[in-house]
């Protein structure tokens, strides 16, 4: 195969920071970067890494094309440590605004782990 080719063809490099907050909508958050990651639409990659500030990390992202946060609810965890760390968010999700409770119920339901993976198209 040619290279030039190669490099055409390949998809963007996209990064997925969930919160994984300790609630049913940072679980959600998790599994749909989860999804995302095995569907190959996104990598998922460590929200804590970027908190502690490793420094290979967060160089990593900044060379991302896109990057995705999701948070579980509007204390936007994921959001404010990326911001932090100075990495540009290209899309941001909040569970709680997609219209699902927050609450303890960590029994996931299929139907939101794939409404999370919807709002979190990079398409529109």
């Amino acid at each position: 195969m040619n290279e030039k080719c190669k490099c055409e063809c390949e998809t963007k490099r996209v990064i997925v920071f969930p919160c994984s907050g300790g609630s049913n909508v940072g679980q959600l958050s998790n599994a749909a970067a989860v999804r995302m990651t095995q569907a190959g639409v996104a990598s998922m990659f460590c929200l804590a890494g970027i908190g502690g500030h490793i420094s290979g990390m967060i160089a990593s992202c900044k060379g991302a094309d896109a990057i995705i946060a999701i948070d579980g609810c509007s204390v936007a965890c994921a959001k404010k440590t990326l911001e932090h760390a100075d990495i540009p968010i290209a899309k941001y999700v909040v569970v709680t605004e997609l219209g699902i409770e927050k609450n303890k119920n960590f029994d996931l339901n299929e139907n939101y782990i794939t409404k999370v993976v919807d709002a979190c198209s990079m398409q529109a």
